[in-house]
């Protein structure tokens, strides 16, 4: 799979080409992605993906918050597993905020060769989101190429949505989440130093300094898997703020306990997917209270992850 990190970049040919910011690359994504990247090979183009960072709801309102489902590196690693043959992560500017629909079409066309154009049911682009399927169409007319719009993706009588899949994981509903996503939700993250207060209770973990702009899950205790050298392990993941230590903090932390493990992570990248919220949050009265929960937190998700 080839990579550009502008349209400018690129020097291409009787593309077909879907334009978007596919935050979470969920099912709905998917449908328009996999649909493109089969019709696209049928008929010997390459299919292309246009993506934006960072988010257009961050240069909107100009300030930074939990927003991604996926960074732009994981984004990559799932077009390339749907058969993507070309990304362009392209900057999402004010600059581009401000152009019409038109100027970004003529850039489509002129560095990519673009001739088929596959959007989704809800798609703009331009300003003032003036370039909706009906002007696209326009568009082709003038500079040679056709539009294919992809209908709705429905789940369990629900519209899958990055913005839906977002108040699941507030709401703790991270099973839930992950059937619209097609996989766990996962939040990556350096191993950094903590106060060892885990250890001393007899559960180490590993503490995340997680991007501050990813997406949160509700604060609480999950079963989460996740890969360390190449093997997949078991963990329990506290995401909050401590209140039995009463510390201050702006953002939860992301603490993991790595079942049956005992490595040194410090330095490393780790992705922990959310399986299972197991509990809420909460202050306890004593260390030994707090032990004991944790020891009925890792029975139980030993549970929820063997079955």
């Amino acid at each position: 799979m080839q990579h550009y990190e502008s349209v400018q970049e690129a020097r291409l040919n009787h593309s077909w080409v879907t334009v978007g910011t596919f935050d979470g690359v969920h099912l709905g994504h998917q449908k328009i992605i996999r649909g493109l990247v089969e019709n696209a090979h049928q008929c010997h183009r390459p299919a292309v993906v246009v993506t934006f960072h960072p988010h257009p709801q961050l240069v909107l309102k100009g300030e930074k918050r939990p927003i991604y489902l996926t960074l732009p590196e994981k984004r990559l690693r799932l077009f390339e597993s749907l058969g993507v043959d070309v990304v362009i992560v392209h900057p999402f500017t004010r600059q581009v905020m401000e152009e019409s629909a038109e100027m970004f079409i003529s850039r489509l066309k002129k560095y990519l060769g673009v001739e088929k154009l596959w959007v989704g049911h809800d798609f703009a682009l331009g300003k003032n989101r003036e370039g909706d399927a009906e002007r696209l169409r326009q568009l082709g007319n003038e500079y040679q190429y056709t539009v294919h719009q992809v209908s709705p993706y429905d789940k369990d009588g629900k519209l899958v949505s990055s913005s839906l899949i977002r108040r699941l994981l507030k709401e703790g509903k991270v099973r839930e989440a992950s059937r619209y996503l097609g996989r766990l939700f996962e939040i990556k993250g350096v191993v950094v130093e903590g106060d060892k207060r885990g250890k001393k209770l007899g559960y180490p973990t590993t503490n995340l300094d997680v991007p501050q702009e990813m997406a949160r899950v509700k604060s609480g205790v999950y079963a989460c898997l996740l890969e360390i050298e190449g093997r997949k392990r078991n963990a329990v993941t506290n995401v909050g703020f401590r209140p039995t230590f009463k510390e201050q903090m702006d953002l939860p932390l992301v603490e993991t306990h790595v079942l049956d493990f005992s490595g040194d992570l410090y330095g490393k990248e780790l992705e922990v997917g959310f399986h299972t919220f197991l509990r809420e949050e909460r202050k306890f009265n004593s260390i030994a209270a707090l032990k004991s929960q944790i020891q009925r937190d890792v029975s139980r998700a030993r549970e929820v992850l063997a079955g």
